[in-house]
Order: C-alpha cells, then structure tokens, then sequence
C-alpha cells in the first residue's frame, strides 16, 4: 500500500512537472513574441522607416568607407544572378535650367556709372555696346488680394421720350427706354468666393494638407478675416457641383483599365448615423497600373469595410485586382486577385530576431532573401518591353517564387508572428501566382499604397472629418488633385480652369 501511495506522488510530480513544462514553452513564446513586437515598435519610433532589407538587417549602420578590392568585386559577382535585357534609352536627367526657361523672365540691368563712363587711357567719353547675362535667381511674389466688383451698364434710348412738350400722363406718348447688361453670376450663390479663392482654398487643403483651421489663421495674418466654417461650406459646394461630374468621368475611364490596385485606411467621421464618434470609417482608394498611359486615383468614402463596396464600386470591372490579404476581396465578381509582395514582406521584417548575429540564420532572413532576389528582377525588367517581362518572369521569378513557397511548406517550428507571416502568405499563394500571367501586373500593391499617402498626411492635420457630406468632398477633392497632380498638372492652375466653366462641365485632370 506504501508503494502504492508513492508511485501516485511521483505519477503527480511528473504530472505538475510535465504541466509546467508545458506552461514555461507558452511563456517563453509569448515572451518571445512581446520582445519581437516591442523591438518593431522601437524602430518604428526610434529607427529608420526604411523598409529595405539592407537597412532593417544591419540595423541602419553606416556600410564600409573603403571599395571592395578587385578579388572581392569578382567574389560577389560571381554570386550575383544576372539577365540579359535589350538596352533601352533613358530619361535625361532634368536641370533647373529646365524648368526655369519656361517662366517669366524680368530683366534687370545694372547700368556703368555715368562717371566711369570715361576712358582711362585717354579720357574720352565711352559708349555702352552691349549686354550680358551675369546670373538667374528665382523670385516669389506673395499672394494678392483684392475684390473684384463687378458692374452693370445701363443704356438709354436718345430717342424714346425725347420730346418733354408731350403729356406724360398719357398712355400713347412714348417713355424713355432702358437697357442694362447682364453680369455672370456668383460662383456660389450669395457669397463673396472668386474662383482663385476657392481653388487656392482647396489646393492647399488637399495638396498641402493645410487644414482649414490653419488656413484661417494664414488669411486672417493677411488681414483676410474667413471663417473656417464658411470655407468649409464652399469646399462642399463646389465639390458636389463641379467635382461629382469629374469624378464619375474618372471612374467611367478607371474601370477599362486592364489592372486596377485597391486598398483602405481609416479615418473618422464625427456625425454619422447611428455610429459613434470614435468608430473608424473607411477611406477606399482605387487606381489603374503604373504602366498605363495615364494615372488615375479615385478616394470613395465609406462608413465600413464590408466587402460590399469593393463589389459595388468595380461593378464591371474584369482585370487584374492588385490588393492585400483583406478576404472582403474575393467577392468582387469577375476579376483575377493578385496578391502584393510587399505585404508579404512587411511580414517578415516585423520577425527578425533582435540580436543581429541571429538575423543572418534565421528563417524570416531566408524568406526576406528570395523576395529580395524577386524585386532584384522586377528592377531590372522595369524599362523592357511587355513580351520580354512576360518571358523573364516565367524563367526567373517563378522558380524562386516556387523555392520560397516550397521551403515555407517545409518550416517545421513555427512559434509567434512568425507563424502568422507564414500562414498569411501560404493563404496568398493562390494570388501571389497571377501576376505571371501579364506583363502588366505588377508584384505588389505598393502604387495604391503610395497614392493613399497625401491622404493619411492629410488625417495627421486635421484629424477627422465633421460629417458625412465633408467626408465625401474629401473623398472627391482627394481624388481630382492626386490624379492632376500624378499626370504632372499645375494642379491649383487646372481648378481654376475648371471652376471657370458652369458647373457639370468636365475637364478630365490629366493631359489628353
């Protein structure tokens, strides 16, 4: 019975014991984890925002002042893969002298002293035989305000009741005839708003993320006293009247296009319908491939991320969509998913380990170098012709991106965030593989990405949007200028041009 009682107090020991195992194997995990999430949120504050992996792996350090001498330069191309691409010309390299022939030129002349305007060798009288140029300087011409008034003229007849002699009180005796011209409207009715004002209003709203606030501040230094109210009023105004038309002639165009990228960010709407004040909304952006012979950019407020908005907005749509793992996707109709590599990658990044001796060998540095080596392509076959990236694709990027997939079905330990890239990009690989199939399609998501950016510098500065009819025109204007100003326009030039025709006239921001 004693031996009994003994073998159950050490069956319970290696019990507690094995429990406890089991629970020290979650903590360090867990542990683990944290310290993986904390490292990130340090270089996130503290360190570059660079997400090459070049910089992330060696922690931002300075590479090496000295060159490689001639036997390391063959070492390391003989590890360099390399294609064979036909050469193509390149762009010429812009100058200042460019872009400065092009504007106005004043020209000032600094005159001889009409007291040295005397020979030094013989005293005689000199002549002035001509001009040089010495240097140019760029000038800035503050902003002018002034009011425009606009006047009527009124005509008189000079024959019409001439003759005075006459009774005037009489029905049949003609009355003096007048006529008075007809003066065009006021832009928006009842106010005091010119077309340049709304338009710089506008531009530095939304180009220069200068929210209203700030911007009332700027007018009234100038002594311009503008409510930010009374502004915001008539951004609204012009952007359901002038704006709308736009844009729904930009979402006509977007959805011919043969690759279309999306994505969304958050942003928060103070007044909407039974929502709080603190709950997200949703600000989608749409737009076509960088190789299309235009850039189109489209922002769509909306109050959710249901995958109802996606579908109704590419309603007709049946191209290539370029988007990130967001599964509300796959329920837009008729259209091949790519997946981004970026995302991928961003993944990834986020698992190296801390210690710096430990990144070279571990599993995310083995993932980060096959995606490296797939973008190293991806540079390389940017300026060739569609059939040749086609072809160089299919021979070089697909067999390392079946090596990358085919080593992380094969990663036995997986523990943390780790495990997470690793389940999100096996969930991908269905996507990741379409854009093999056209010259087109690009491996990431990063155009979207890079177009939502003037939007989120925007949300830094003024924070939110009041109600859902302001959210909109944010939506509209963000539209019409990232598009005007991706086509290369004078972007506060074109809404000047554009608030100069009566509203529902259409001028596409792009260059036809």
């Amino acid at each position: 019975m004693q031996l009994n009682n003994k073998d159950m107090i050490i069956e319970k020991q290696n019990n507690e014991l094995t429990a406890l195992r089991n629970e020290n194997a979650v903590l360090k995990d867990a542990l683990i984890e944290l310290q993986q999430q904390m490292n990130w949120m340090k270089k996130q504050i503290f360190g570059s925002k660079s997400e090459k992996s070049c910089t992330l792996m060696n922690d931002g350090e300075q590479l090496s002042m000295f060159s490689q001498t001639d036997s390391e330069k063959a070492k390391v191309s003989d590890k360099e893969e390399t294609i064979n691409v036909p050469a193509h010309k390149r762009k010429k390299k812009r100058t200042h002298n460019d872009w400065m022939s092009k504007l106005e030129i004043e020209e000032v002349v600094h005159h001889i002293d009409t007291a040295a305007l005397i020979c030094d060798k013989c005293d005689s009288e000199m002549k002035v035989v001509g001009t040089e140029k010495a240097w140019d300087e760029l000038v800035y011409v503050p902003a002018k305000y002034y009011v425009r008034r606009h006047m009527t003229e009124t005509a008189k007849c000079l024959n019409c009741g001439s003759d005075e002699s006459q009774d005037s009180m009489h029905d049949d005796i003609d009355k003096c005839s007048f006529r008075k011209s007809t003066a065009p409207s006021p832009l928006i009715p009842h106010s005091f708003c010119s077309r340049e004002l709304i338009a710089n209003i506008i531009y530095d709203k939304y180009n220069n993320a200068v929210p209203l606030y700030r911007k009332e501040k700027s007018l009234a230094n100038k002594a311009i006293y503008l409510l930010r109210e009374t502004m915001s009023n008539w951004v609204i105004h012009m952007a359901e009247n002038w704006g709308v038309p736009v844009v729904t002639a930009m979402k006509t165009e977007l959805l011919k296009s043969s690759v279309i990228h999306a994505d969304e960010t958050p942003f928060r709407v103070l007044h909407e319908e039974g929502r709080k004040a603190t709950a997200d909304s949703k600000m989608w952006v749409y737009c076509n491939g960088k190789l299309s012979d235009k850039s189109i950019v489209i922002f769509d407020y909306k109050p959710t991320r249901k995958s109802e908005h996606p579908v109704n907005f590419l309603k007709g749509f049946s191209g290539y969509l370029v988007c990130d793992g967001y599964q509300g996707y796959n329920a837009v109709p008729e259209v091949t998913r790519c997946a981004c590599l970026a995302h991928i990658r961003r993944k990834f990044l986020k698992t190296l380990p801390a210690d710096k001796k430990q990144q070279q060998t571990s599993a995310s540095a083995k993932v980060i170098e096959y995606i490296t080596k797939i973008y190293s392509i991806e540079e390389k076959l940017k300026d060739v012709s569609p059939e040749i990236r086609y072809d160089q694709r299919l021979a070089e990027t697909k067999p390392l991106l079946d090596a990358l997939y085919s080593y992380l079905e094969s990663v036995t330990t997986l523990k943390g965030s780790f495990s997470e890239a690793v389940k999100y990009t096996l969930n991908e690989k269905k996507y990741m593989y379409s854009f093999l199939e056209s010259p087109d399609v690009p491996v990431d998501n990063n155009r979207c990405e890079n177009s939502i950016r003037p939007f989120t510098v925007g949300r830094k500065n003024w924070l939110h949007a009041n109600t859902p009819s302001g959210a909109k025109a944010n939506a509209i204007w963000y539209s019409i200028i990232s598009t005007a100003y991706a086509n290369g326009l004078n972007v506060e030039q074109y809404l000047i041009d554009l608030f100069s025709n009566p509203a529902g006239n259409i001028i596409l921001p792009w260059n036809e």
